[in-house]
């Protein structure tokens, strides 16, 4: 545990580095998340039925999603991208460590340090001026770091299998695209979970991308009570048990008869 504990800190005091970067996007989320509310605004000024979230409650829900963002866009680790691609992805294989839990490593820091450094400004700023309504109670809140921490594991175990993936479509381009958009709208980050028709709930409650934001979110608000928020909580880390084991799964097959470039 000592070598992966090594890989993630170095990876995570690199990624602090880029605090420029992060500032900018603070910047770009904020911007974002303006015209988003007031997409939402008209939408709730034009209609008159009753809807399952009060335009208040979807103004937390928005800004929220604009904090934590950076779990919901996938990308693989463009080192081991460039590895892969050039074939140089053969040293890798050959350090006396597990390969998977090396990724995976990487890929908790990817997620951790940036979002550290966009979510604490984006929370403090939207809650100031922009409309992001305090929790309930300190256990909604609680609850709601908790259930973050969670999603963050979700989201490494996701993209360490997308990273696995590129052992057979060598470029990541079409999968970080595809997997992306799918995750940004089946998640609720686009739309609330709750404003979806009825008919699509059942699926989206069920399948895990709702983990990433949809969960945490709604803990955070109260809708999820904290009496029913652990079995939230159980349901991200069961799919991220489930997402790390099959990514793991898929690393064994893929390096039982892998071709490197150059040899």
């Amino acid at each position: 545990m000592t070598a992966y504990w090594a890989i993630f800190s170095a990876r995570f005091r690199t990624l602090l580095q880029y605090r420029a970067a992060a500032m900018a996007g603070v910047v770009t989320q904020l911007f974002w998340g303006l015209i988003r509310v007031m997409i939402f605004w008209g939408f709730y000024q034009s209609s008159t039925a009753p809807q399952p979230m009060t335009y208040p409650d979807v103004v937390t829900y928005v800004w929220l999603g604009q904090a934590t963002i950076i779990l919901i866009f996938f990308r693989t680790a463009p080192d081991v991208d460039a590895m892969i691609r050039t074939g140089t992805v053969a040293y890798e294989l050959a350090r006396p460590v597990g390969l998977y839990r090396m990724w995976f490593s990487r890929c908790l820091a990817m997620r951790t340090a940036p979002l550290l450094l966009r979510m604490i400004p984006i929370y403090v700023l939207a809650s100031l001026f922009f409309g992001l309504r305090a929790p309930p109670s300190p256990a909604c809140f609680g609850l709601f770091l908790i259930s973050t921490l969670t999603a963050v594991l979700l989201a490494a175990a996701f993209s360490a299998m997308m990273t696995v993936f590129m052992l057979w479509t060598v470029s990541s381009l079409g999968i970080n695209r595809l997997l992306s958009t799918a995750f940004y709208f089946l998640s609720g980050a686009v739309i609330p979970i709750p404003l979806f028709p009825d008919w699509a709930k059942p699926a989206l409650y069920f399948l895990p991308f709702r983990g990433l934001a949809d969960t945490p979110f709604r803990i955070y608000m109260g809708h999820i009570p904290p009496e029913q928020a652990w079995g939230a909580i159980l349901h991200q880390l069961g799919w991220a048990v489930a997402a790390a084991l099959f990514g793991w799964l898929l690393l064994c097959r893929g390096t039982k008869r892998i071709v490197v470039y150059g040899g």
